[in-house]
């Protein structure tokens, strides 16, 4: 099978979100009984949800978040203070809502679905997805990350995973990853993708010394000078510095955008992979929600290459896909606020004295 050629198909079959449905949702949410737009965002959320699904009625329940997982070679080059059994430990732990993702979603009620597209290290854990494309990739600061066919296996992967759930009865996706030393990668394909400086998109992850982070920076300056990545190339870029897991989250995002379900996006390697699927087929933004502001530096000339604001501002960073869970509860708040409220006339009020204001800059 040629992944790369029946990723292209796929792509062709991804429509923007339903104008038409959003016009009549915009009209609907000026009949809700409040000062127009004082919901702010919610309203704006309602709006592309309708969009998404055609309807007045969108669906915002059940939520599943998607974890990809995978090792990266450039770990071997000391860019990441954390060992690299990290990635199955905790991948384990995701199943047994033992993170701090899962442990939202669970508390919430949301699915949780940990899929191994690359672990190096062996693990014992029937409930793990087994999607494994190569165990890590190879350490790009010596050869490319993997080949062209791998990454785009890794995001046909990942498109088939969104078909997966959409099959399942899923309303919302959310995008996650554990992977040590991905915050490098990330950097490495945001750099390439944007023109940026190493220096503008690079941040110290999970933590580390002045001097590990310096060689993070070279490690990455380097690597890119080495692979010259095309950056009007996404599959290029992927294969040379990316990582499995990035790859395959690009995936679902696109995937999502093809099955028509809204797909929420967690910080830095969750925003990079978005920008990817989004390179890919524009209208995947239709489809996209920002859910918080990452503190890693290089989240938000991700997310502004998007065109996204992220509705949380917590100081959150710790990926996995953590602002999902809490997400997922605006998305909710969004759709009970515009189909639980009485609209001007339900509630017997007279809404003429708005008249001078209705869609004007007055607030």
């Amino acid at each position: 099978m040629n992944y790369e050629d029946a990723l292209l198909r796929e792509l062709t079959h991804i429509a923007p979100a339903d104008a038409d449905a959003m016009a009549r949702a915009a009209v609907y949410q000026g009949t809700l009984a409040k000062p127009p737009g004082s919901l702010g965002e919610l309203e704006n959320i309602y709006i592309r949800l309708c969009g998404i699904a055609g309807t007045l009625h969108p669906q915002y329940a059940p939520c599943r978040v998607v974890v990809l997982c995978a090792d990266n070679g450039v770990t071997e080059e000391g860019v990441s203070v954390t060992p690299r059994s990290v990635t199955a430990a905790q991948a384990v732990n995701m199943t047994r809502y033992l993170t701090g993702m899962s442990a939202m979603a669970h508390h919430f009620g949301d699915e949780v679905q940990v899929v191994d597209v690359g672990i190096a290290d062996p693990y014992q854990c029937p409930a793990i997805v087994n999607r494994k494309i190569l165990s890590g990739t190879r350490n790009f600061a010596k050869e490319p990350a993997m080949t062209r066919e791998e990454a785009a296996h890794a995001v046909c992967v990942g498109m088939e995973l969104a078909g997966q759930a959409k099959r399942d009865g899923v309303a919302v996706l959310g995008v996650g990853e554990m992977g040590i030393g991905n915050t490098t990668t990330s950097s490495a394909v945001l750099a390439a993708l944007t023109g940026l400086s190493v220096e503008r998109v690079t941040g110290r992850g999970g933590g580390m010394t002045d001097e590990g982070f310096a060689l993070k920076k070279r490690v990455i300056a380097s690597a890119l000078a080495l692979h010259k990545p095309n950056g009007g190339d996404v599959l290029d870029t992927l294969c040379k510095v990316g990582g499995l897991d990035i790859a395959a989250m690009c995936g679902v995002f696109l995937g999502a955008a093809l099955y028509r379900l809204p797909a929420v996006v967690d910080g830095f390697i969750s925003a990079v992979a978005a920008l990817c699927a989004a390179r890919l087929c524009p209208a995947v933004r239709d489809y996209l929600f920002a859910s918080h502001l990452s503190k890693e530096i290089g989240y938000q000339a991700a997310i502004k290459e998007l065109g996204l604001a992220p509705w949380l501002h917590l100081g959150m960073r710790l990926g996995e896909g953590s602002g999902c869970p809490i997400a997922f509860q605006v998305l909710e708040a969004a759709c009970a606020a515009a189909e639980g409220m009485a609209t001007f006339q339900g509630a017997a009020i007279d809404d003429s004295y708005l008249s001078e204001i209705r869609g004007k800059d007055c607030f």
